[in-house]
């Protein structure tokens, strides 16, 4: 799968999924796109997946318009160590037949 790393996500993510293709939004020198615009390069360029930390996204975006997978992890912080812990969670999700459409708030319990 094609996945993208919003630019309020360490890079040191990209290895924690392995098999897949992870690119940041530097990478894609998409820098200061606002999230509505995103959504749709995301699907423009066949990306499967958004991983953020913008809590907020998934009410300010209209996900029946944007037919695409956004994982929004929620942390106390948006550092390497603290999102790490969130990876196998998104992995199970990304190990699955299909993904779910919109917004997927991924947290520890």
């Amino acid at each position: 799968m094609k996945l993208l790393l919003d630019e309020n996500l360490p890079k040191r993510l990209k290895p924690d999924f392995p098999g897949h293709e992870i690119f940041t939004v530097r990478d894609q020198n998409w820098n200061g796109i606002k999230n509505g615009e995103l959504l749709k390069l995301l699907i423009d360029t066949n990306f499967d997946v958004l991983l953020t930390f913008d809590k907020n996204l998934q009410y300010q975006q209209n996900f029946l318009k944007y037919t695409i997978t956004v994982f929004v992890l929620s942390a106390h912080i948006n550092s390497y160590e603290e999102l790490a812990k969130l990876s196998p969670l998104v992995k199970k999700y990304l190990d699955e037949n299909s993904l779910p459409v919109g917004a997927v708030v991924i947290q520890l319990n």
